[in-house]
C-alpha cells in the first residue's frame, strides 16, 4: 500500500526531532513524535535523553486536549513495559484519545518487538508501522545493532599518511593530521558512548579519551583500556582523579592479583573476562559492553587492537583520516598490525565508501 503523503511529511519531521538527541539518549534509542489533528501539527517532542520523559509524553502533554482524536506519528514503535526508569507510553497514548498511530519501525528489544503496536490496535486505534522504515533503521542503527546481535555497533577509527603508517619507527604519532582533522575526531567521539584502546596507546600516548570542542557536552563517552596484563601505570592520565571514574579496564584471569586488587582499591573499574589467544577476547568484551547499554563503540587504536578487532569481524564502520604526508619505510608503524593473510582473496572488502576533505586532509569512510 502506498504510504500518503501526508504521512512521509510528518514523519520526516519526527525524524527531525528524534535527531535532535543525538549522543545523549543512549542506552536509549532516538525518537521524536508528532501530534497532529486536522492536518495541523499541535504538538511534537523528542527524547532528550536517558531518564528524561519519553517523546510521545512529550509531544502528548504539548497538545494537551487537541490530541482527541488526532494522529501520533512515532519514529520507534511506543513502549508498554514497565522495567525501565521512565512510565510506558501506550497508557499515555490511550489516555489522550488518539485515534490513529504511524510508527516507522518496530521496537526490536525484546521487551517491547510489536506488543506495544497490539496494544494499541487491541484497543481500537487504527495502527500504521513501516512509514520511513529505512531512514528510521538507519537513525538508529547503533541501538538496532545492539538488540539484534546483542554487541554494540563499532566503529574503527585511524588517523594515518598516505603511505598508512600510523607513526615513526621510534614511535612518534603526534600530530599526524590537521587541527582541523582532530576537532572532527572529537566530534566522532561525542556521538558515542565508549572509546576503546589497546594498553600499548596508553604507554606510548598517554591520552585522555575525552571528548574536548571548546564548549561543554551532555556527557563524556566511557573510556576502555584492553589491557591482559595490567600495564596501565597508575600515573596514566585516564586514572587521575578526574577520569578514573568513567575508565574501564578489561583484563583476563591472567592478570597479577595484587595489581588488580589495587587498582580497585583506588576506585578504578577493572572488568575480568575470557582470554583468547593470551589477549582479552574483544567479542567478550562487546557482549558485556552492550549489557552495559553501550551502543556505539569506538574503537582508536592501537594496530594490534584494529587487527584483533578486524580478524574478530566485529567492525561495522571505518573512519579513516588520511594526511597529505609520506613517511615510508617497513619499519615506520603500519595503522593495522597483526599477520597479513596469504592471499589476496581474503583480504577484507570495505563497502559504501565516501571520502570528503577535512582541512589539508581526507577523511574515507565505509563499511564492513
Amino acid at each position: 500500500m502506498k504510504t500518503a503523503a501526508h504521512d512521509i511529511r510528518y514523519m520526516t519531521r519526527a525524524l527531525q526531532l528524534a535527531a535532535r538527541g543525538r549522543g545523549r539518549t543512549s542506552p536509549n534509542p532516538m525518537v521524536g513524535a508528532v501530534v497532529v489533528t486536522g492536518r495541523r501539527i499541535v504538538g511534537e517532542g523528542f527524547h532528550r535523553k536517558a531518564g528524561a520523559p519519553h517523546a510521545e509524553a512529550v509531544a502528548l502533554q504539548a497538545a494537551g486536549s487537541r490530541a482527541k482524536g488526532g494522529t501520533l506519528y512515532i519514529n520507534l514503535e511506543p513502549c508498554s513495559h514497565t522495567r525501565k526508569r521512565t512510565p510506558p507510553c501506550v497508557p499515555a497514548i490511550l489516555a489522550a484519545g488518539i485515534r490513529r498511530v504511524v510508527v516507522a519501525m518496530r521496537d526490536p528489544n525484546p521487551q517491547v518487538n510489536g506488543e506495544g503496536l497490539r496494544r494499541l490496535t487491541r484497543a481500537g486505534l487504527s495502527v500504521t508501522a513501516g512509514c520511513l522504515e529505512r531512514q528510521a533503521e538507519q537513525l538508529n542503527d547503533s541501538y538496532v545493532h545492539r538488540m539484534r546481535t546483542g554487541r554494540p555497533l563499532v566503529v574503527l577509527k585511524m588517523a594515518m599518511t598516505l603511505d598508512g603508517k600510523t607513526a615513526t619507527a621510534a614511535g612518534e604519532s603526534q600530530w599526524i593530521t590537521s587541527p582541523e582533522a582532530r576537532r572532527h575526531a572529537h566530534h566522532l567521539r561525542s556521538q558515542v558512548d565508549a572509546i576503546m584502546v589497546g594498553v600499548n596507546t596508553v604507554l606510548a600516548d598517554d591520552p585522555q579519551l575525552t571528548v574536548r570542542l571548546g564548549r561543554p557536552i551532555a556527557r563524556q563517552p566511557l573510556r576502555i583500556i584492553m589491557d591482559s596484563g595490567l600495564r596501565t601505570p597508575m600515573t596514566a592520565r585516564v586514572l587521575s582523579q578526574r577520569l578514573r571514574k568513567g575508565t574501564l579496564i578489561a583484563t583476563t584471569h591472567r592478570a597479577p592479583h595484587a595489581r588488580l586488587a589495587r587498582l580497585r582499591q583506588r576506585g578504578i573499574s577493572v572488568l575480568v573476562l575470557p582470554g583468547e589467544k593470551g589477549r582479552v577476547s574483544l567479542r567478550a568484551c562487546l557482549r558485556q559492553l552492550a549489557r552495559m547499554g553501550v551502543n556505539r563503540l569506538l574503537i582508536e587504536g592501537g594496530s594490534e587492537l584494529a587487527a584483533s578487532a578486524l580478524q574478530a569481524g566485529v567492525v561495522n564502520r571505518l573512519h579513516l583520516y588520511v594526511a597529505p604526508r609520506l613517511l615510508g619505510g617497513t619499519n615506520a608503524k603500519g595503522a593495522i598490525g597483526g599477520s597479513c593473510p596469504p592471499q589476496l582473496a581474503r583480504a577484507l572488502s570495505v563497502s559504501a565508501l565516501s571520502v570528503k576533505k577535512i582541512g589539508p586532509d581526507l577523511l574515507i569512510e565505509g563499511a564492513l
